[in-house]
C-alpha cells in the first residue's frame, strides 16, 4: 500500500502568500485614499451652510458678501473640526476669486499631504440665480485624488 499525501506542499503554500502580499500591496494605498476623500466629504456639508448664508446674503442685498460676518458666519476658525481648520468668505479684492468666494482650509488628514490645502467653492451670479462651482484644479490646492467627484468639474446651483 502506498501513502497518500495530505495537505499541501512548501511551493504551494509559498504561491498563497505571494498572492495574498500582491493584493495587500494594491489594497492599503487604495484603501487609505478611500479614508482621506471619505473625511474631506464633511467639508461639502459644511460648505452647504455657508453657502446658504452666502446666498441669503446676495438675495437680501442684491451683491456677495466680502467678509464672514457680512454673510452671518462666525470668524473661520469657529469651524474648526478634525479635518477641517478654516472656513472664510473672501472679499474678491486680492487673488483671483470673487467676492463671496468659500474657502474651506484643511487640516493634516491621515498621512495624506492636505494641511494647509483648500477647497473653493465660486459663485457665479446668472440672472436672478447663484451657481456654485467647486473646482480643485483652479483656485483650491487640494490634491484632485482627494476631492470628491462632485468637486472636479461641476458646478449647482443655490
Amino acid at each position: 500500500m502506498r501513502m497518500r499525501q495530505k495537505g499541501f506542499t512548501l511551493i504551494e503554500l509559498m504561491i498563497v502568500v505571494a498572492i495574498i502580499g500582491i493584493l495587500a500591496a494594491v489594497a492599503v494605498p487604495a484603501y487609505s485614499d478611500y479614508t482621506v476623500r471619505a473625511k474631506v466629504t464633511e467639508a461639502l456639508t459644511a460648505a452647504g451652510a455657508a453657502k446658504t448664508s452666502v446666498a441669503d446674503y446676495y438675495y437680501a442685498n442684491g451683491e456677495l458678501p466680502t467678509s464672514n460676518a457680512e454673510a452671518g458666519l462666525a470668524t473661520g476658525t469657529t469651524y474648526a473640526t478634525d479635518v477641517i481648520s478654516d472656513i472664510t468668505v473672501k472679499s474678491g479684492d486680492v487673488g483671483d476669486d470673487p467676492a463671496g468666494t468659500i474657502v474651506i482650509g484643511f487640516q493634516q488628514i491621515g498621512s495624506a499631504s492636505t494641511s494647509g490645502k483648500t477647497l473653493n467653492f465660486l459663485p457665479t451670479v446668472q440672472g436672478n440665480s447663484l451657481t456654485w462651482s467647486c473646482d480643485v484644479t483652479g483656485t483650491g490646492d487640494l490634491p484632485a485624488q482627494y476631492a470628491p467627484a462632485s468637486c472636479r468639474s461641476t458646478s449647482t446651483t443655490q
